[in-house]
Parts: structure tokens; sequence; C-alpha cells
């Protein structure tokens, strides 16, 4: 069992207690959970962001600025899940991609698994578990180049890029949104 393995705590991360899932050290379910809490709570209604009545084009380009500071501001959280949907999207219509990500976390999985039973020596050497994971990350870049793992992160940020840029930027401000902006002091 991971839980009651002799291995060293840095070496171990963090499981999910009975499932056998091993996280890297300094990510835990519960801070992944609790982020994806917050950004729930703090999510617009999708009713109202995709609102399109509330689109117009901005007079000028400081007025488009304000717009885009104040809806990044204002739709941060709804942002977040467009961006992570995309991502979602890009990987699931990339079979390839898909594998190569699959093949990835096995590896560290598999790694992981066997750091727990014994050391790895090579030559004399212990090689340790970052160093492993280290030479599986360079194994796998290979594998991503041919599934094409940097096109896709070019069309994610594309097209975040695109459908944020163009929300802020026609998005109108909220009309307490614009009293507020004009009564800042210069």
């Amino acid at each position: 069992d991971i839980l009651a393995s002799p291995a060293p705590a840095a070496a171990q991360g963090h499981s999910l207690a009975g499932t056998g899932i091993w996280l890297p050290k300094g990510l835990s379910v519960t801070a992944a959970k609790e982020w994806v809490d917050r950004r729930r709570m703090s999510i617009r209604p999708w009713a109202t962001f995709v609102d399109q009545r509330k689109f117009s084009k901005p007079r000028n380009f400081g007025e488009m600025c304000q717009r885009v500071v104040k809806n990044v501001e204002t739709y941060n959280s709804n942002y977040t899940f467009i961006f992570l949907g995309l991502i979602l999207y890009c990987i699931i219509s990339s079979p390839m991609l898909l594998i190569a990500l699959a093949v990835f976390v096995g590896a560290f999985y598999i790694i992981h698994l066997k750091s727990l039973e014994s050391k790895l020596v090579i030559m004399g050497k212990e090689l340790t578990v970052p160093h492993q994971l280290s030479l599986a990350g360079a194994l796998s870049l290979p594998v991503f180049w041919l599934a094409g793992a940097g096109a896709a992160v070019f069309w994610v940020l594309g097209a975040t890029l695109f459908v944020i840029g163009s929300h802020a930027a026609f998005r109108e401000l909220e009309p307490s949104e614009l009293e507020e902006l004009l009564m800042e002091p210069v």
C-alpha cells in the first residue's frame, strides 16, 4: 500500500487515501478541490456572460482597454473554465495526444511505484526519483512531438486569447462599473 510504504516523504508525494493515486509533492487533492470550489463560487451566471444585448463595439481604444481590464477582473472564473474547456476539447479531439498523455502519466506512476519497492542503481550509482522522472520526461518529448502537442498548445493559447479577448473587448461594462471607473482619481 502506498500509504504504508517505507519511502521517504519527499519521494512519496501525496496519495489519495485508498485510491492509490499519487500526486507530486506540493500538489494535494484538497488544494486543487479548494481552488476549483473558489472558482465555481465566483463564477458569474453564464446567461449574463453571453447576453448578446450587452455586446457592442467600443467607441475608442481607451474604452476597449477599460472594458478588457474590468471584464477580465469580473469574469476571471468564467474565463478560467473556458480555458480548461478548450484544453479538454483539444485533448479529447486528438487521440494521439490522449495516448501520449496516458503514457506520460503512466510512466510517472510506474516510476513512483518502483521507487517504493527499491532504489534504482545504474553502473553503481543510485538514480534518485527526481532524476528518473526527469529522464522519463525527456524521453517522452519525442512522443509528444509526434502527437502534435506543440500545435495543440498553440491552438489552445490562440483560441483562448481570441475567445476571451473578444468577449472582454466587446462586453459592455455594467453601469455601476462605469461610474467606478469615472470616479477614480487620476
